[in-house]
């Protein structure tokens, strides 16, 4: 698949160091508009809605269930996980393939962490009926989980009539920033309890695509101490 709009080392470079790294360091979080350009975008934007006709996204999950309390009151999208390596994800691995070395140029001058590793992408929609995701932090407890970021595939989106706007509490600071989640934006931020953040309720079908870049450290100390809870859960049924 012909990817027109190439974007050079010097322009990724240009961007993460005059926007990126200084927004994340003193404000915690980042948007960087026309990401893509308008055909590639859109052709990411296509690859989901086949996704989301073929009914591959799935109710998102929950970390831990909360006895009477409906999931669909928490977090009401679908998603898929997917590699980029996918029949049908050939737009979505470009843009994967872009961010990683958008984050590449940013990590080595965003102080000590180690990045080096990603997760998979989560493919989401939000489907227009009122869902929405409360406020949360994506990495409360030191999952190696280190920056957030969201790729928006939304055209013409007009906050007042559909809402869908991601509403970050940034720690210690006297304000919220609301971020529309627009086409061929990428919003970056600290994944760690630097910015609980709210999905509010969107009234339009609303397309996004996450990724999480791990701190290596955080994230094989994480490993470890899930292996050794594992094992003492193990020995101790076993007593």
């Amino acid at each position: 698949m012909p990817f027109i709009e190439h974007v050079s080392d010097a322009d990724l470079e240009r961007v993460a160091l005059v926007r990126v790294v200084p927004s994340l360091l003193t404000h915690g979080f980042c948007c960087v508009d026309g990401l893509l350009g308008e055909l590639t975008g859109g052709i990411v934007l296509e690859q989901v809605k086949d996704m989301h006709c073929s009914g591959m996204l799935q109710d998102g999950r929950l970390a831990g269930s909360v006895p009477g309390v409906h999931r669909k009151s928490i977090r009401g999208d679908k998603i898929a996980w997917v590699s980029g390596t996918e029949r049908g994800c050939e737009a979505i691995s470009f843009l994967l393939d872009l961010i990683d070395r958008l984050v590449s140029v940013c990590a080595s001058r965003l102080g000590t962490k180690a990045i080096r590793e990603r997760s998979k992408a989560m493919v989401a929609c939000y489907p227009g009926n009122g869902a929405g995701y409360v406020k949360h932090v994506d990495n409360p407890n030191g999952d190696g989980r280190c920056i957030t970021c969201i790729y928006y595939l939304n055209k013409n989106w007009n906050p007042t009539e559909h809402g869908g706007i991601l509403r970050i509490f940034p720690e210690g600071k006297p304000y919220v920033a609301d971020i529309k989640p627009l086409f061929d934006r990428l919003l970056l931020f600290w994944s760690d309890r630097r910015n609980p953040h709210e999905v509010q309720p969107s009234y339009a079908t609303r397309y996004a695509i996450t990724v999480w870049y791990f701190d290596s450290e955080e994230r094989a100390e994480a490993k470890r101490r899930f292996k050794n809870l594992t094992a003492s859960n193990q020995s101790g049924s076993s007593s």
